[in-house]
């Protein structure tokens, strides 16, 4: 397949749409991107990386980021971090307060912001910069030293996470986070604020695809069953409360960000990110699913 004509053929058929959808507005620097951008990564593992448009232009990974947090969390304590957050789709909003209460501050899964913050909270206890582990990491997965995190952004956020800070101090009181909430949140803001291109996203998460093995630096960074794992709770959990019209219409595990990037994964394949700031109702980027949905009806690497 010339993976370089399916991109051109999937940026032609998202054209008309570039632009539509909101963009993350109650952020003040997300606010001020222009929605009017689109660009596309495509790792294969026989062929390498194909690009187009705003590819390596680097935006805010936002969520993206609880990906790569809860693989540093999952080798840290392997299924025993089941003890401490659920498996199941939430089915509310990414942001909600409201299952805490009644699961006891236990959250559904790892990719809403109580469970990010309970992975979070495992990081700041096994690192003394949780922070600087989690960009790390991110460094090593595509080779670049120059990868970084926006402090405008990760400050703009730490001024306005009120509810993450609600969220904490709930779960806390659950005996469910360990170190301090301050300190639990900042981590996860900074980690949220890592800036990396599409092109860098599909090599970061290319080891999903490759049962674990990073396959440019040839590195194990999760075994194989726990490659499994982490896949399927992107399938089921990782695009918010639309991850069943996501699984529906796209048919891959995936993970979005209300910065506009949506990874997604084809075991065994390949990895795509996609990368248009304006939003659907659940904080999916709405060209984003387009046109992932259209790379699967070209190539037919939906797993269903």
């Amino acid at each position: 397949m010339d993976y370089t004509d399916t991109l051109r053929e999937i940026a032609s058929h998202v054209q008309p749409y570039i632009g539509s959808g909101e963009v993350a507005s109650y952020i003040p620097p997300l606010a001020k991107i222009d929605p009017r951008q689109f660009g596309m990564a495509l790792y294969t593992l026989d062929e390498g990386l194909f690009v187009i448009g705003d590819a390596y232009k680097r935006f805010s990974i936002q969520s993206i980021s609880k990906v790569f947090a809860f693989a540093m969390a999952f080798n840290l304590l392997g299924d025993d971090i089941w003890s401490r957050l659920d498996r199941e789709p939430s089915g509310t909003p990414f942001n909600s307060l409201v299952q805490l209460e009644v699961e006891y501050g236990k959250p559904r899964n790892p990719f809403i912001n109580a469970g990010a913050l309970v992975v979070a909270d495992i990081l700041v206890s096994h690192f003394a910069q949780p922070s600087l582990a989690v960009l790390q990491y991110l460094r090593r997965l595509v080779a670049d030293d120059s990868v970084d995190i926006d402090l405008e952004l990760a400050k703009a956020e730490q001024h306005l996470a009120h509810r993450n800070i609600a969220m904490a101090h709930f779960m806390k009181s659950f005996g469910n986070l360990q170190n301090g909430v301050d300190e639990v949140v900042d981590a996860y803001c900074n980690q949220c604020a890592i800036a990396l291109s599409c092109a860098e996203v599909v090599m970061a998460g290319a080891f999903l695809a490759n049962s674990g093995t990073c396959p440019i630096r040839s590195t194990v960074v999760t075994s194989r069953r726990q490659t499994r794992r982490i896949n399927a709770l992107m399938a089921t959990c990782g695009t918010y409360d639309a991850a069943g019209d996501v699984a529906y219409r796209v048919g891959l595990p995936a993970k979005s960000g209300v910065g506009g990037g949506i990874l997604a994964v084809v075991p065994g394949k390949a990895t795509a990110c996609v990368w248009a700031p304006g939003l659907d109702e659940s904080g999916n980027s709405l060209v984003g699913t387009m046109a992932l949905e259209r790379l699967t009806e070209i190539t037919g690497w939906s797993i269903f």
